[in-house]
């Protein structure tokens, strides 16, 4: 039986997560969850997984929930992640699951390599802003990363028993977001309700919005270079309406090998739990005659120029991808909180990269500083 240390139990992939293991009681046991506002949802997990650690958003909830669970361990805030991260040491059969959101999700990560537990990602931020130092440990220390994501989690797929030197280039689809067939003139005025409202995935709201944007592919550009060990240079992304084709291989002999699904992320988030089996699952099967009514479409990067600042940030290398992915996490909770419009996001992480002097191989100290100052800068001038 394989132990689950879930962090993010309460946002989009969490839930999924656990759905999965509900579904299979008899392959996994939920030992550790964290959440960060959502009370009453963590209250619910506890009582039906019955987990030994919980962790929460802040000391005052943190009490509040010890005293309805008595005998569960309770902790919060940052160091409570980590905690929860490295928990029961020994534990063989671990495996941690990062679904937090943000720059959050970094040191848990961390934490949970130096006890080599190996660990399934859905945070973005540990390999766009961390994968110099993740590279570093890996010298040192012996874990396995799986990918959640799709995009990344369908290259694993594809990419398994294939030798490097035989890859021409990955292929990652994007579906064009929420704003795919608005104009740039009509992008100026967008509200946060249709930014919200993807076309085909079911998401948490930061997320959609880095979507909408295309930052979103341009993390999933980076964090493949970091995955697969490949130069950016042969990484390509298409826009792929129908999100059947997740991603694809171009391999040096012309053939071309690719993953096709239902747009459902239940699919990879098992694949990666199961692995290296597979197992029957309830999640709908492609209807192959959808496949009648694929289309592919160069990707516009004026037209998504976040996606050409992603690419940028990691060919400028070090502190710059921390810079890229704060000033991206401050532009986004502005719009969402309506102080900005939705062009000002991409104008905002322009700003700060151009006024930024890299650190080439910035530590875990540093990459929080440059974060810091980074956020501070765009709350004092645009809030």
């Amino acid at each position: 039986m394989k132990h689950i240390y879930l962090l993010g139990s309460t946002g989009s992939i969490g839930k999924q997560t656990l759905d999965i293991i509900r579904k299979h009681k008899d392959e996994f046991k939920l030992i550790a969850i964290s959440g960060y506002s959502q009370y009453e949802d963590l209250l619910k997990i506890t009582k039906e997984f019955s987990p030994k650690m919980v962790v929460l958003k802040d000391q005052e909830s943190a009490l509040k929930f010890s005293y309805v669970f008595p005998d569960v361990m309770v902790d919060y805030g940052k160091n409570g992640l980590k905690k929860l991260a490295s928990f029961n040491k020994e534990d063989k059969n671990a495996y941690l699951i990062n679904a937090l959101v943000g720059m959050v999700g970094l040191e848990p990560t961390i934490e949970a390599i130096k006890i080599e537990r190996d660990i399934l990602l859905a945070n973005k931020e540990t390999l766009v802003v961390g994968g110099h130092l993740i590279n570093d440990l890996k010298k040192e220390y012996s874990f396995n990363l799986y990918p959640i994501d799709s995009e990344h989690n369908a290259l694993w797929q594809l990419l398994n028993h294939e030798k490097k030197d035989h890859i021409k280039r990955l292929i990652i689809t994007a579906s064009g977001g929420s704003f795919r067939d608005l104009s740039r003139e009509d992008l100026e005025n967008v509200s946060i309700d249709q930014a919200l409202n993807h076309p085909n995935w079911s998401m948490g709201s930061k997320i959609t919005i880095d979507s909408a944007t295309m930052m979103n592919k341009g993390f999933e550009v980076i964090e493949a270079c970091y995955l697969f060990d490949i130069d950016i240079g042969k990484v390509d992304t298409f826009v792929h309406r129908e999100s059947l084709v997740h991603s694809m291989v171009e391999f040096i002999d012309g053939s071309i090998v690719a993953h096709f699904s239902e747009p459902d992320m239940h699919l990879p988030i098992a694949y990666a739990m199961f692995y290296p089996s597979r197992v029957e699952t309830n999640i709908k099967a492609l209807d192959i005659m959808k496949m009648n009514q694929l289309t592919f479409e160069e990707m516009d990067e004026d037209r998504y120029p976040c996606l050409a600042l992603a690419k940028d940030a990691y060919k400028k290398g070090g502190s710059m991808r921390t810079v890229l992915n704060a000033a991206n996490e401050a532009a986004v909770d502005l719009f969402l909180h309506k102080e900005i419009q939705f062009l000002d996001i991409e104008k905002i992480i322009r700003e700060m990269m151009d006024e930024h002097h890299v650190i080439d191989h910035p530590s875990l100290e540093e990459i929080y500083q440059i974060d810091a100052l980074v956020k501070k800068k765009i709350y004092q001038k645009y809030r």
